[in-house]
């Protein structure tokens, strides 16, 4: 596997290439969330035809069902979800961390209490490492404590620094070969926690560098500073990934920060509730002044649910409640994101990255909040 800079845009935006066994990965670009080994609602041919060329798979679910040694028997992850292009899955971390009344945070390792089923586990960064190999994924992360917010400047701390030895004991433990793994910054708000845990994570030497604990609660300009904090600090020939985040607008304002990678819930999450995005902002399809609009979801976009169907069909699938519904503004807003990504690497390649931030920005100002 190899990572090359093929252009830096005076806005500091970086333009990549990851190379896998797999297939090529554009960057920066965005992941959507195949948590239990699939982008809900949607083929992995339909992802694929979305713009889409590596997603992110969850640990922590696919560990607890079908289990990661059916996952190996059966071919391992690409062989049993259908998806033959990169895969990225997380250390299942933050889905443990964020069960606060059902685990224990010791040195060695986390005890939990299943959400399915109330069995005990434990997950060490050892083991965190031993399932994803198991799994197959391309790209795997090491186990990390993922703090709160907001949390004190000492608890922040601590949990930094019991991040960075679980990180040095993960990649102690793994094998190589064609999988990468990559290394988590922690640190909370705090820009000195960031700095430190980046120098200290550089040092071990890791594929890429991921900056994790962001879209928890904290202010746009607090996750800003973060990046502003952290990103430089990080070696400039490796992949920089940003966990959990997030909004178009999130996108737009960190990838000049340096960001090459990205995944969220949201443009799926978004798709089951109703709300789109498009090139002219927001748009509410539960609204009951689509009832009779002719019109297209956005008349800019590409998608086969925007070439096909009326806004009117697609509220009247939505209060009636239809799967087809669901699915069709799911297939929108990740065709939205990945071709949103698509625009973002023109744009740094003929170096006018921040002007077409503005103009992006502008027309996203646009919110319809009809209900």
């Amino acid at each position: 596997m190899a990572f090359a800079l093929l252009a830096v845009d005076p806005s500091g935006a970086r333009r990549g290439r990851l190379r896998t066994s797999r297939g090529t990965v554009e960057t920066p670009t965005f992941m959507p969330c195949a948590s239990a080994g699939a982008v809900k609602g949607l083929s992995p041919h339909e992802v694929r035809g979305a713009g889409i060329e590596m997603i992110l798979c969850n640990t922590y679910h696919l560990y607890l069902r079908p289990g990661h040694d059916a996952i190996r028997a059966l071919g391992g992850l690409h062989a049993f979800t259908g998806w033959h292009g990169p895969i990225l899955t997380d250390s299942g971390g933050f889905q443990v961390f964020s069960m606060a009344p059902l685990r224990t945070v010791t040195e060695d390792a986390v005890l939990f209490r299943s959400h399915v089923d109330g069995s005990r586990h434990v997950l060490s960064p050892e083991k965190a490492i031993a399932i994803q190999q198991a799994l197959g994924a391309d790209i795997i992360m090491p186990l990390d404590e993922c703090p709160p917010y907001p949390i004190a400047f000492e608890e922040a701390r601590d949990a930094l620094e019991r991040t960075v030895r679980w990180a040095e004991r993960s990649r102690d433990v793994h094998k190589g070969g064609d999988q990468l793994l990559f290394g988590i910054v922690q640190g909370g708000v705090f820009p000195d926690l960031r700095a430190r845990g980046a120098r200290a994570l550089s040092r071990l030497e890791f594929s890429g560098y991921a900056v994790g604990g962001l879209s928890v609660g904290e202010s746009k300009g607090e996750m800003e500073a973060v990046l502003r904090t952290t990103l430089p600090l990080l070696p400039a020939d490796r992949p920089r990934y940003l966990m959990g985040v997030g909004t178009p607008d999130d996108l737009l304002r960190a990838i000049p920060l340096g960001v090459d990678f990205f995944d969220c819930v949201m443009p799926t999450r978004h798709g089951r509730t109703g709300t789109l995005f498009t090139s002219r902002g927001r748009l509410n399809i539960k609204g009951a002044r689509y009832a009779h609009d002719p019109a297209p979801l956005d008349p800019a976009c590409t998608c086969d649910t925007c070439r096909e169907y009326s806004r009117a069909y697609l509220r009247h699938l939505f209060v009636s409640g239809e799967i087809l519904g669901l699915r069709l503004n799911t297939l929108h807003n990740l065709h939205y994101y990945g071709h949103l990504m698509q625009a973002a690497r023109r744009a740094i390649e003929e170096g006018r990255y921040a002007a077409f931030q503005a103009e992006v920005q502008g027309r996203l100002a646009g919110e319809d909040s009809s209900a």
